[in-house]
């Protein structure tokens, strides 16, 4: 006689109920399923005890020979009373067994509500963990759990993560240190560089045409050294949000400085600027000095990755206070990769070696806008065009339209 459902139907309902859905929800299942396992044996208990009393009230001797006949007619109405009583016995022991069953189901609702809120009081030290753990980021990370309580494994794990906080503290506090003080001391040595080149120009006396060749070219590339160790500081900077000069920006007018400030790039390669939309109530909070860079950037990068006789399309939108604020540059070039292209916003990452520039580009451009972008909580989009280019977007919070704290 079979009690429940095959073993194998148990087990894979089991696994299947164990797998899916959230700690609490398991635990609730678990702890349902360990009270209905422990009702269902304890009625099958006591169906099998009442089953025996009932037996043994059957086998009791019912009458004996050689009696009298007035003996024979008081055995046979105790007969009938032992029968009477043996069917009242059974009667109330299913009486007993439905109302335990009963009792069961009701309990094993009951048990839903009860594993939910043990499980949610056992869970909870977790809980408080996981909130701790996700307001914890590259910007705070002195800050530790320090969860208390008796010394079980949960604060074992507790104690864990702030041991490996410290450890990624010390990580990042090494980094930047790192890579701010290798790049000032490098600067040292380019400074003393060019300082030796223009001596050896200055001096009187006529000076051989390989000589000035060669001198022009190791400056560029000092330059491009120069541009490159700045790059790593506005990145060391960024990733830290070290920001001293925050206020309330116009971003159009950041856009149409960087536009001016290669006036002569831009004449040199022969493109045309096409100014689409400069939006005034475009207004956005952040450094000043990083959010310059971003424009910039983007500008720079549709210059110098462009072709001759190209152009460039500069737009800075307000689309509304949830839109946010977004500076678009979309510029021609040569037809780039569309699964790759997110690949730009990665330092030294290029797509191909007609995105190198001419020797002009860093590697760093497009990296530095998406480092300074995700500090200002905004968004980099990187769009390449079908006929050829790249369009950039760069969207920021919007802020209130104060007119404050205007970059010109």
């Amino acid at each position: 006689m079979t009690w429940g459902p095959p073993r194998q139907l148990t087990g894979l309902t089991a696994r299947l109920a164990l797998r899916h859905g959230t700690a609490r929800a398991r635990f609730t299942a678990l702890y349902v399923a360990l009270f209905l396992l422990s009702g269902t044996a304890l009625l099958v208990v006591a169906a099998v005890v009442a089953s025996g009393a009932s037996s043994d009230s059957e086998a009791a001797p019912g009458s004996g020979l050689g009696r009298p006949a007035t003996a024979a007619l008081a055995q046979g109405r105790i007969d009938q009373l032992e029968q009477q009583l043996a069917q009242a016995h059974d009667l109330q022991s299913r009486q007993i067994l439905i109302g335990s069953a009963v009792a069961l189901g009701v309990m094993g609702v009951t048990s839903v509500g009860l594993g939910w809120f043990v499980a949610g009081r056992v869970l909870r030290p977790l809980r408080v963990m996981t909130a701790a753990t996700r307001r914890i980021t590259a910007d705070n990370l002195h800050e530790r759990l320090a969860i208390d309580g008796p010394g079980d494994e949960v604060k074992d794990l507790a104690d864990t993560i702030d041991d490996l906080l410290g450890r990624l503290e010390n990580s990042f506090d090494a980094q930047r240190l790192f890579v701010a003080n290798a790049s000032h001391e490098l600067r040292t040595p380019l400074t003393t560089m060019r300082a030796s080149l223009d001596v050896a120009l200055a001096k009187p006396g006529p000076i051989p045409e390989a000589t000035a060749t060669l001198a022009t070219r190791i400056r560029a590339e000092l330059d491009q050294v120069d541009h490159l160790l700045e790059g790593f500081l506005v990145l060391a900077r960024t990733r830290h949000a070290e920001f001293t000069d925050s206020a309330r920006l116009a971003l159009g007018p950041l856009a149409l400085t960087a536009l001016t400030g290669r006036a002569e790039d831009i004449a040199a390669k022969g493109l045309t600027v096409r100014e689409d939309r400069i939006d005034d109530r475009a207004w956005v909070w952040g450094s000043r000095t990083l959010l310059r860079r971003v424009a910039d950037n983007v500008v720079d990068n549709a210059i110098v990755h462009n072709v001759p006789g190209g152009w460039i399309s500069v737009a800075v939108r307000a689309e509304g206070d949830d839109a946010g604020v977004s500076l678009v540059v979309e510029s021609g070039g040569p037809i780039l990769d569309r699964r790759r292209v997110a690949d730009l916003a990665q330092p030294f990452r290029r797509l191909g070696a007609d995105r190198t520039g001419g020797g002009r580009g860093s590697g760093l451009g497009l990296s530095i806008v998406a480092a300074v972008t995700q500090a200002h909580d905004g968004t980099l989009d990187l769009y390449a065009r079908p006929d050829g280019g790249l369009r950039v977007t760069v969207t920021l919070p919007r802020t209130a339209d104060t007119g404050e704290g205007v970059a010109r």
